[in-house]
């Protein structure tokens, strides 16, 4: 053992730490990119048919592994097949930024501006809406029952999609990241006997939902003509659209531009009159 690792150490250079690193954060990377993705699924797919291949020869099952031995000489064209619209994307990324650096935080920050933009408008024209933020915890049950987008999140879409002549308007949109995964979902209502009765269905979804999964909700009442968020069960009312860009970059943990501290103080300010004029 001692001669193992003393071989390892000896043959060991400074440029094989570099060359893991780099491995390591192109394999990090990917992974971040197909989170949340179908990719993951067929990934897992492929990954059993991997197992059969290598259990099928240790076994020796001549006939199920030649099978797997062909199907496997096409692999790479498979793959190509089966995720050629990730490959684009990834693609599109790396041509963007070659080292595919791309910051997450300016991809979220532009989600976040369009989602804000997208509520306030909402708001003003009476609109009601369920904008959803997907996080930590998968949507995919939620993400089922309505209708597959994979779009980038854009105002115009949001707003288009609620319009009371969409056909995906009754529902929630879900969003993964800066995608717009699906709209016209159906979410839990909340079973808490203490909620307001006269909160409507809206309200109690997105209550609901933010019981059950660390997701965020971003609620537009059209009859209140207001945006509010919703987390953990709770509301935080009457949000403008710079409060509500500043609270979804909390969350999401994205550091803001310091292009408007004056508005941002304000904003933060009525933010803390209103709760205490609320707790009296």
């Amino acid at each position: 053992m001692n001669e193992v690792i003393a071989n390892l150490s000896s043959s060991f250079r400074y440029e094989d730490i570099f060359d893991i690193a780099i491995v390591a954060f192109i394999i990090y990377r990917l992974l971040l990119f197909i989170h949340g993705t179908r990719a993951v699924q067929m990934l897992i797919g492929l990954g059993v048919l991997v197992a059969g291949y290598f259990i099928s020869n240790r076994m020796e099952l001549f006939t199920t592994h030649w099978l797997f031995s062909n199907f496997f000489d096409y692999f790479v064209f498979i793959l190509i097949v089966l995720f050629q619209d990730d490959l684009r994307r990834v693609l599109t990324k790396i041509g963007k930024n070659p080292f595919l650096l791309a910051s997450d935080s300016e991809s979220q920050l532009e989600m976040v501006d369009e989602v804000a933009n997208a509520a306030t408008k909402l708001a003003r024209d009476k609109i009601g809406a369920l904008i959803v933020l997907e996080l930590e915890t998968g949507l995919k049950n939620f993400v089922d029952t309505g209708s597959k987008i994979d779009a980038k999140v854009r105002a115009e879409i949001l707003y288009s999609i609620f319009l009371t002549k969409s056909p995906l308007h009754d529902g929630a949109v879900i969003l993964n990241g800066d995608r717009l995964v699906a709209a016209g979902c159906f979410l839990p209502l909340s079973k808490n006997p203490d909620i307001d009765p006269q909160l409507g269905t809206r309200h109690r979804a997105a209550i609901g939902l933010t019981e059950e999964t660390d997701a965020v909700v971003v609620l537009v009442s059209e009859e209140a003509h207001a945006v509010h968020l919703v987390q953990s069960g709770k509301i935080i009312k009457n949000l403008t659209e710079i409060q509500l860009r500043d609270h979804l970059a909390a969350i999401l943990n994205i550091d803001l531009p310091q292009d408007s501290m004056g508005k941002r103080l304000k904003s933060t300010f009525s933010i803390f009159k209103k709760r205490g004029d609320s707790d009296s």
